[in-house]
């Protein structure tokens, strides 16, 4: 069976990194460093940059987006075409691609890039072997300006695409992110409300459901979900956490046990 994972936004998030040739990257850092070091080869790069950004349609770096960067957190927030002027003073394809290189050299940024289409988003949630998930690690509030996936994810999905748009209906929504997922990974336990299975269950208002979390501010949780239980225990209560901690590491039938490893 194929299937596809997908979080219904219409931006992705992954490293400043991606945005430059990978024969560039190939080692490490360090190795990466020494090649560029050299005039001839950073000119090649940024040549190679130029291109794959032309072709991707795109006129400059005004969609990407630094979601956090350690040397300077200023830039949190902001896209590279802003860095750019606020730091070389210049808003050409060339400053920016130098301005790329030179965050890398300083050890790299998370980013968002604003590159999807809505069109897209809706034709591929509506796929029957479409699974919903966040695509993202804990979040935490702190100065980054990360994607709200992590925070609205599940409850945009029920609460725009299902209640307000009527894209997909509740219950195949639910399929896609409890019993799809599970199967797919052969979670033999988990995924349905079952004799025997792991009690992981979410209780929301399906007529308040929604996601908070925006890019300008994404560190806002979601409203309309009153309990979730992990494992059979309460871990949140009325927009409360609880002190239970039952939660487990799950792995699938692919895993190695210790003494096969």
């Amino acid at each position: 069976m194929v299937t596809v994972d997908q979080y219904a936004y219409t931006a992705s998030s992954t490293s400043l990194a991606s945005r430059i040739p990978s024969w560039v990257l190939a080692g490490g850092l360090e190795e990466a460093k020494k090649r560029l070091a050299d005039p001839a080869t950073r000119e090649r790069a940024a040549s190679e940059m130029k291109d794959t950004l032309k072709r991707s349609g795109f006129k400059d770096y005004d969609y990407a987006f630094v979601a956090s960067y350690d040397p300077d957190p200023s830039f949190n927030g902001k896209s590279i075409a802003a860095i750019t002027k606020q730091v070389k003073k210049k808003g050409d394809v060339k400053s920016q691609i130098d301005q790329i290189i030179d965050m890398y050299l300083a050890g790299g940024a998370s980013m968002v890039y604003h590159s999807m289409g809505e069109d897209d988003v809706k034709r591929i949630m509506n796929e029957p072997f479409t699974m919903i998930a966040s695509d993202s690690g804990v979040r935490q509030a702190d100065g980054s300006v990360p994607h709200p996936r992590g925070y609205g994810n599940n409850a945009r999905v029920l609460g725009h695409y299902v209640r307000e748009l009527k894209l997909i209906t509740l219950e195949d929504a639910i399929r896609k992110m409890t019993s799809l997922p599970a199967q797919t990974f052969g979670f033999r336990d988990r995924g349905l409300i079952r004799e025997g299975f792991a009690a992981d269950i979410i209780i929301f208002d399906e007529n308040t459901i929604i996601d908070r979390a925006t890019f300008d501010k994404p560190h806002q949780f979601p409203i309309g979900i009153g309990y979730v239980l992990v494992n059979g225990q309460v871990v949140l209560a009325n927009d409360l956490l609880t002190n239970a901690r039952p939660g487990v590491a799950l792995r699938g039938e692919g895993h190695l046990s210790a003494s096969e490893d």
